[in-house]
Parts: structure tokens; C-alpha cells; sequence
């Protein structure tokens, strides 16, 4: 048996065989030459080493052949040895060697899942400084001597960003590559969240602010679905759909949680702050990624694609245009479906937002509660929301496979999602004499259970048209942040009208619940339809 050592004074040369792999060292100063090959090793960590190799001087000058495996060594990369010292007779290089270290921990983990895991932390901060200011504008109300109104108004110029930003965020996305588009987003967003304690007591200044939140964070679903359909295998792609989105609901409770301690300890401002600058440090740590892609040779397009920018801009301009173009927009807009579908979804973001901005400020002076308790009560009901969507998702899956019609099944789901909030917020408007915490768990159950719209209105996309479903789903989107610009604002008005929660919170909520669900109970439809013929 030979022995080997690292760190000789003396070898030879090498070559590598593409074709199996091995990495192939020759003894060249021997009448008889001797050979061992070294393969990679796919249990082994990698460590950089400078090293060369020689025989020991026990070895027998008449061995014949030497074919050891090394177990212990791993070549990663070919070509990668500096070169051959003739005078020296070593071959020195840096190579992937032996047992490695393990740090930075995520050195050795697929990019793709990478990608996945700074794309949800991006959704994770993205709801957190959505939430921050329906907690922060109790204490701001205080300081600038806001009425419900105005803060209203503050709260709903998120949404006038977000709306303008849907479609606009697709057509970006397409063009530059989701990536590019995620990456700007977050830095405009939180930036201007950053912002905004400067600007706070200048209102134009305060709400353009808030729009930019909203533009920044309008254009990240599109971005993420374009970055995941680009760079993730079809098989991962539904998990990594979940995970990234998921992070929207772990952002919801995570602001809900760290506001308020923040606010009272450091003041409001702290927290537009600290989470501002949460945004620039993921943009900081995506842009690091993102190099060590390229210096790793991993891209996720061509090279050609960056050759010419303006060709391919002008040929992407063009192209959009002409797709634009080719969807039947008269069919689908003469579809009942699609009109059910979209009035459906207006009327269920009408409840979504107005609770969304404004049951911490219900929390804290309807029920009395400090700014901690209402904003930590403010998070069961998405709490709640993740238990539900794993339930209803499993029922309307079996109902499908039982042989139930979908166009049923959808309709059950969705009716399920608006009565259930529509009973709970009659229960809690009405003097019941009920103590503030079976308020808080009737408001939780009902808001929780809206969840199975995703079983209902946000599956009816793909059912009617698989072609035209991110049409679809970018028209309803689009009227659906409706409400968040006009319910939000309405909401403040009408409180300070009526100095009443029931009137301005829950009655225009429990009025679309209601509705929506006779219009989708007549209307809605799962069939597939060929918009393409009808047109």
C-alpha cells in the first residue's frame, strides 16, 4: 500500500477525464509510470487547499500500477490548478479538498433554494410594513391630532400605490426579469418607509410615502411568480409558491408582534425605522447572492439576453404589446363568470382591508385595550387564517374527488367565506352584553373563515381559462384594491360621522358579504369557457 501525503516537495503531472470524472495524477520521471485517480466525492465537505502530493520514498520503484481511490479528496472544478513548476516538480493549485468547513452555513445549499428563501423573507418584511402603520397610527393620531378621518385618508394611500402597481408589475416583470423587479421594489418601499417618520408632519409628503410603500410592494407578486416560474423545476413549484407566499402571513403576525413593544419603548418612529432598514439590509444581502450567482457561473438567462439592451427592451415592448393585443377582452368581459368573479372579489377585500387597517384602533377604544394588547389580539385572526386554509383546501379536494361538481364546490366554499364573517360582525355590532373577549374570538372565528375563498373565488381563475388565469387574476386583483383605497378612507368618515364601530366597520362589510354571495350564488361558474372562440 502506498502512502500519500500533502504538501510534497516533488510530483509530476495531471489530467482530468471529462468523460468519467477522474481526476488523473502520472508519475512522468519513472521508467514505469505510475497512476491514481482521484473522484468526487459526494459525501465529503470541501476545504481550499494549496497543496502537491509525492510518493513516499518506501514505495517500491517496481509497482506497476498504482489505482488507489481517494475517498477523502474532492476536485471540484477542472482547470482550476494554477499550473506545473517544472523546476520544483509540483503541481500547485487550489483545489476542493478533504473534510471541509462548514461556514458561512449556507455555503452548500442549492441557489434555487436560496433564491426561495430571501424571496419569502422579502413577503415576510413586505407585510410587516404593510401592518406597522394600522398599529403606529394610534400613537401618530395623537401627536398631529388626527381625526379618524384623516388618518383614514393615511392608512388607504397604501392602497392607491398598490392598485396602480398590479398590472404595471407584470408587464416589468416580463420585460427585466423578476428578479431586477423584486430587488427595486423592496428598496423603494423601504426606503420610503424609512423614511416617513421625516415626513409625517407634512401630510402631501406622509401619503406620497405611503404610495411608494405601495408601489414597492404592488409590483413583489408578480416579480416573485415571474422569479419562481424562471429559475425553480416544475415539480418544486408549488411548494415554493407556498413558502414564498406564506411569508405575507408570517409578515402579519411578525409586524403585529414587534410593533407595539417597539412604539412603546423607542417611540413610533422606531419602528418605521427598524423596519426600513430590515428592507435595505435584504436588498444588501440580495444583491450579495446574487453575485456569488455569478461568480459561481449560475444565471438565471442567457447571457445573449443582456447583449443588447435596447434591442431586447424594444423586442419585449413589442412583444407585450402584441399580446396585449391577441386576449379577447370582449369575451371575457362578457362573461357573467368573470363579472361574478370580480364583484366577488371587491366585495371580500372590502372586509379584508377595512379590518386589516382598522381592528387595532376597534381593539384599543371599543374594547379598551392598550396598544399592546390590540395589536397582539389583531393577530389571531391570521393566526387562525392558516389553520383554516389547510382545512378548507383538504375539504374541497375531497368533495372534488367524491364526484361533486367543482362549479358546486367553488360555490359552497365561497359562500362559506362570506357568511361566516358577515354572522360574526352582526353578533359583535349588536349590544349583546358580551365580555370583550368573546367579541375578540367571534370577530377571529368569522375573519378566519373567509379563508376558504381560497377553495372558492381564487381557484375559479384556473377553472373557467387555464390560458387566460393571470388575466383573470390581474383584472380581479386590480378592482379588488379597490376597497382599500376608498373602504379604508370611508371607514374614518363614517366614524367620525357616526361615532359608531358598528355603522362605519361592520355594516358596509356585512352589506358586500351579503351581497356577494347572492351574486355568486346566480352567477359564478367553474366551467372551462374558450374565450378565444367566443371572441
Amino acid at each position: 500500500m502506498a502512502k500519500l501525503t500533502l504538501g510534497a516537495e516533488k510530483f509530476f503531472v495531471f489530467a482530468h477525464n471529462t468523460s468519467s470524472g477522474r481526476l488523473v495524477f502520472a508519475k512522468s520521471n519513472s521508467s514505469k509510470r505510475q497512476k491514481f485517480h482521484l473522484y468526487p466525492s459526494e459525501g465529503c465537505s470541501r476545504l481550499r487547499v494549496s497543496c502537491s502530493i509525492k510518493e513516499k520514498a518506501n514505495v517500491k520503484e517496481e509497482t506497476d500500477k498504482f489505482d488507489e481511490v481517494l475517498t477523502g479528496l474532492r476536485v471540484d472544478e477542472p482547470g482550476s490548478v494554477a499550473g506545473f513548476d517544472s523546476e520544483s516538480g509540483q503541481v500547485r493549485g487550489t483545489e476542493e479538498v478533504g473534510r471541509a468547513s462548514y461556514w458561512p452555513p449556507w455555503k452548500n445549499i442549492p441557489q434555487r433554494y436560496k433564491l426561495i428563501g430571501t424571496t419569502s423573507l422579502a413577503f415576510v418584511i413586505c407585510n410587516m410594513d404593510k401592518v406597522n402603520l394600522s398599529v403606529a397610527i394610534i400613537p401618530m393620531s395623537h401627536r398631529f391630532g388626527w381625526n379618524s378621518s384623516v388618518a383614514g385618508l393615511v392608512q388607504s394611500s397604501f392602497f392607491w400605490g398598490y392598485a396602480l402597481s398590479q398590472l404595471p408589475g407584470g408587464w416589468l416583470a416580463k420585460i427585466f426579469g423578476g428578479r431586477k423587479v423584486l430587488q427595486t421594489g423592496v428598496l423603494i418601499w423601504s426606503l420610503a418607509t424609512a423614511l416617513l417618520p421625516l415626513l409625517a408632519g407634512f401630510m402631501p409628503g406622509l401619503v406620497l410615502s405611503r404610495v411608494l410603500v405601495g408601489i414597492g410592494e404592488g409590483v413583489s407578486p408578480s416579480a416573485a411568480t415571474d422569479l419562481i416560474a424562471r429559475s425553480i423545476p416544475l415539480e418544486e413549484r408549488s411548494r415554493a409558491v407556498s413558502f414564498v407566499f406564506g411569508g405575507l402571513s408570517f409578515g402579519s403576525v411578525a409586524g403585529l408582534l414587534l410593533a407595539p413593544p417597539i412604539i412603546e419603548n423607542l417611540g413610533w418612529e422606531s419602528v418605521f425605522y427598524i423596519f426600513g432598514l430590515l428592507g435595505i439590509a435584504w436588498f444588501s444581502g440580495f444583491k450579495i447572492l446574487q453575485e456569488g450567482e455569478t461568480s459561481n457561473g449560475a444565471t438565471l438567462a442567457p447571457r445573449s439576453n443582456f447583449i443588447n439592451v435596447k434591442k431586447s427592451l424594444s423586442a419585449s415592448l413589442e412583444e407585450m404589446g402584441e399580446s396585449l393585443k391577441d386576449v379577447p377582452w370582449k369575451a371575457i368581459f362578457q362573461s357573467k363568470a368573470v363579472w361574478a368573479m370580480i364583484y366577488a372579489h371587491f366585495c371580500g377585500s372590502w372586509g379584508h382591508y377595512t379590518c386589516l387597517s382598522w381592528l387595532p384602533t376597534y381593539f384599543s377604544e371599543e374594547l379598551s385595550l392598550n396598544l399592546t394588547e390590540a395589536a397582539w389580539v389583531s393577530i389571531l385572526p391570521p393566526l387562525a387564517s392558516v389553520l383554516v386554509t389547510s382545512i378548507a383546501a383538504q375539504f374541497a379536494d375531497n368533495l372534488i374527488a367524491t364526484g361533486v361538481e367543482t362549479t358546486m364546490v367553488r360555490k359552497i366554499c365561497q359562500t362559506i367565506a362570506f357568511l361566516s364573517p358577515a354572522v360574526c360582525m352582526i353578533l359583535s355590532s349588536m349590544d349583546l352584553g358580551l365580555p370583550h373577549w368573546e367579541i375578540v374570538g367571534i370577530l377571529t372565528a368569522g375573519l378566519a373563515l373567509s379563508s376558504f375563498a381560497l377553495s372558492g373565488l381564487y381557484c375559479t381563475h384556473q377553472d373557467i381559462s387555464p390560458e387566460y388565469a393571470s388575466i383573470l387574476l390581474g383584472i380581479t386583483n386590480t378592482v379588488g384594491a379597490v376597497p382599500g383605497i376608498v373602504g379604508v378612507a370611508l371607514t374614518g368618515y363614517l366614524l367620525d360621522s357616526t361615532h359608531s364601530w358598528s355603522m362605519s366597520l361592520f355594516a358596509p362589510s356585512i352589506f358586500f358579504y351579503l351581497t356577494g354571495t347572492i351574486v355568486w350564488l346566480a352567477f359564478a361558474s367553474s366551467k372551462p369557457q374558450n374565450f378565444s372562440t367566443r371572441d
